[in-house]
């Protein structure tokens, strides 16, 4: 594994509490306080405070029950001294009661915790803007962190706003905007694979590469969440909030270290030069399920889930061919899918090569594009090549060879807390970068409101459209889950 340099986090002083705010929701209990126990489990970080807060009314009971909960899988592989954190955490983690929106109440809880602090908004974005709003810097002693989930902003325009507000309260190396999907195992396994094999950074490029494509597509429904979900869809959700990054790191130019000013630099680079190219018809595709069965499970017509209002013409299912104005990939299409009720999960990129120029005459079979398929959780690596024999040396044949990638020791929202309390930005999305994806994608939504795009349907537990060649089994199946 390449060596990770970072420029702050030599400097930077470890944070001493984490106030969690929407911490009676169902992201702490189900990702983030699993990841921060895994993370306590191995000893590191001890001493740290723990508080929830939240709008809710609970009492010490259901708090003491959720932390439990939450922390017991860790507890089996702890170490000694992760045991003897988590147990602490157990014992002394306290909930209140708090309006975030209610000025002076959030400036006085951080106040009153032993510093530095890192506050961790776990709520929808319109909230963690008013809070933030309401905040001055003699609000936040030396060393806040401020850490925000995705999507930020809900606009291009919202999204600068937001950044101004931040960048008021304390500096950008401060701020971290979470983007759990692309933990640090799986950004340093694509940079190790991309830039420390000489045979394939040479053909990292428009002359050899035909497409890439990447997926996230799952097997789960709405799952109870309609409140966000039926107003953000698959486009903002998820495509806008990790594919995007997924595309830059794939399409980045090397940098020199890596830590997080060139990284993140490299990152900007590629977002910046990024667009959906119009007519929109033909670069964008959207549908939403209906009823069907994945498995065993019935699901029912995406508009008749609890919560959801079939107005909005929400989309379950999301496609867009993001073209980059670079020397290095002039032309070379990015297709992006995202989409929940599918049939299989895919969680990976997939890099098609241009076909051989010439193959001599008397060799047989179908002799097929390369593809390089690079799985994201857990993280393998595929590369799909054509090989004589066995049996006739003059038919070509398919082969598929496998290898599993670094496997990170921590859950998703582990390695992001890990970032947060050590003070290392590498892979928090950047000011200029979350407001990059929005100017990518809101031309898009602008058109899909208007109705300029149609909305199909596919069936809960098919592949999707059949009409959409990434729906189709063969050589473009589903790939590692």
């Amino acid at each position: 594994m390449l060596g990770l340099v970072t420029s702050t986090r030599e400097t930077a002083p470890s944070v001493r509490s984490l106030l969690i705010l929407g911490a009676s929701g169902d992201l702490t209990g189900r990702l983030l306080f699993p990841g921060l126990a895994r993370l306590l489990a191995t000893g590191r970080h001890a001493g740290l405070t723990v508080v929830g807060a939240g709008a809710e009314d609970w009492g010490a009971e259901q708090w003491s029950q959720r932390v439990h909960d939450a922390t017991e899988a860790a507890l089996a592989d702890a170490t000694d001294a992760g045991r003897a954190e988590l147990e602490r955490i157990r014992r002394d983690s306290v909930y209140v009661q708090l309006d975030v929106t209610a000025p002076g109440e959030l400036a006085r809880e951080i106040a009153a915790l032993p510093g530095p602090v890192a506050v961790y908004f776990a709520l929808p974005p319109a909230v963690s803007q008013k809070a933030c709003g309401l905040l001055g810097p003699a609000d936040l002693p030396e060393g806040t962190r401020l850490v925000l989930e995705k999507p930020f902003g809900s606009s291009e325009a919202s999204a600068a706003a937001l950044n101004e507000t931040l960048g008021r309260l304390v500096p950008e190396s401060q701020i971290h905007r979470v983007d759990h999907f692309l933990g640090k195992g799986t950004v340093l396994n694509i940079l190790g694979l991309r830039f420390a094999n000489n045979f394939l950074e040479p053909v990292w490029n428009r002359d050899h590469i035909e497409k890439v494509e990447i997926f996230f597509d799952e097997d789960l429904a709405l799952e109870g969440r309609a409140g966000y979900y039926d107003r953000a869809g698959a486009l903002r959700d998820m495509i806008q909030s990790h594919l995007l990054q997924v595309l830059a790191v794939l399409a980045m130019d090397a940098p020199a270290r890596l830590d997080e000013r060139d990284v993140r630099d490299r990152i900007s680079t590629v977002l910046r030069s990024a667009r959906v190219p119009e007519p929109f018809t033909e670069s964008t595709r959207r549908a939403r399920y209906t009823a069907g069965s994945i498995g065993d499970r019935h699901v029912p017509d995406y508009t008749a889930e609890p919560g959801v209002d079939p107005s909005r013409g929400t989309e379950t299912l999301a496609e867009i061919t993001v073209m980059l104005a670079s020397w290095r990939w002039a032309g070379v299409p990015f297709i992006l899918r995202s989409g929940k009720a599918l049939g299989a999960r895919r969680k990976e990129a997939v890099v098609t090569f241009r076909p051989v120029p010439h193959l001599p005459e008397g060799f047989r079979g179908v002799d097929e594009p390369n593809r390089l398929r690079i799985g994201f959780g857990p993280d393998v690596l595929q590369l799909d090549v054509d090989v004589n024999g066995p049996g006739d040396v003059l038919t070509l044949n398919r082969v598929t060879l496998d290898a599993d990638l670094g496997e990170a020791d921590l859950l998703p929202y582990g390695e992001v807390l890990e970032g947060v309390l050590d003070g290392d930005p590498l892979l928090s999305v950047r000011a200029d970068t979350a407001e990059s994806c929005w100017r990518i994608v809101e031309p898009v939504l602008e058109a899909w409101a208007a109705g300029e795009v149609p909305l199909q349907t596919y069936a809960a537990g098919s592949r999707g459209p059949a009409d959409w060649a990434t729906s189709a089994a063969g050589e473009d199946g589903a790939g590692p889950s």
